[in-house]
C-alpha cells in the first residue's frame, strides 16, 4: 500500500504505549486488527446515519441489498436469504414479515417448489454514497490491494 507520510493514528499511540509499558509482549496485530475493529465502528455510525435518513435499520439494508444483487427480478428463497445475511431462521422470519408488512419485499410462491416462497425486492433507496466517502483517502489501488487482503483473513471465517 502508499505510505502515508507522517500519518498517525490512535492505534500508533496504543502500540507505542504497550512497547513502552510491556516490550516483551508482540502487539503488532494491534496494528492490523485495531485499525479494522475501528473503522467497523465508524462504517457501522455511517451506516446508520444513511439508513435512518431512509427509515431503515441496518439489517433492513442488508436484506434489501441481497435481494438487489440478484439481478431482476430481484428476489430469493428465504433460504438464500438466510445465507446471504447470516441469520436464524427464526430471525429470517420475523425480519421477512417486518419487511413486507412495510411495503419493501414480497412473498410470491416459488413455482420450482410448491411449499417454498420467493421474497421479492419492492423498493430500495440508494445508501451507498457515505461507504464509499469512508474510502476516499485511499487510491484504486490501495482499495483493491486491501480487498484482497481483507478476504485472505476473512474467507476462512466466512467457510465455517
Amino acid at each position: 500500500m502508499e505510505e502515508q507520510a507522517g500519518l498517525r493514528d490512535e492505534v500508533d499511540d496504543i502500540v507505542a504505549a504497550w512497547h513502552a509499558e510491556r516490550p516483551d509482549l508482540d502487539v503488532e496485530p494491534l496494528q492490523v486488527l485495531s485499525r479494522i475493529s475501528r473503522l467497523a465502528r465508524h462504517l457501522d455510525r455511517a451506516r446508520r446515519i444513511a439508513f435512518a435518513s431512509h427509515g431503515l435499520e441496518p439489517w433492513e439494508f442488508d436484506m434489501l441489498s441481497a435481494l438487489r444483487r440478484q439481478g431482476p427480478p430481484y428476489q430469493l428463497t428465504p433460504g438464500a436469504l438466510l445465507r446471504a445475511t447470516l441469520v436464524t431462521s427464526g430471525t429470517m422470519t420475523n425480519r421477512i414479515d417486518r419487511l413486507a408488512e412495510a411495503g419493501l419485499v414480497r412473498r410470491l410462491p416459488d413455482p420450482q417448489d410448491r411449499r417454498g416462497v420467493l421474497v421479492t425486492l419492492t423498493a430500495l433507496a440508494d445508501l451507498v454514497r457515505s461507504e464509499n466517502d469512508l474510502l476516499n483517502g485511499l487510491g484504486a489501488t490501495d482499495r483493491r490491494t486491501l480487498a484482497d487482503l481483507l478476504r485472505v483473513l476473512l474467507a476462512p471465517l466466512d467457510a465455517d
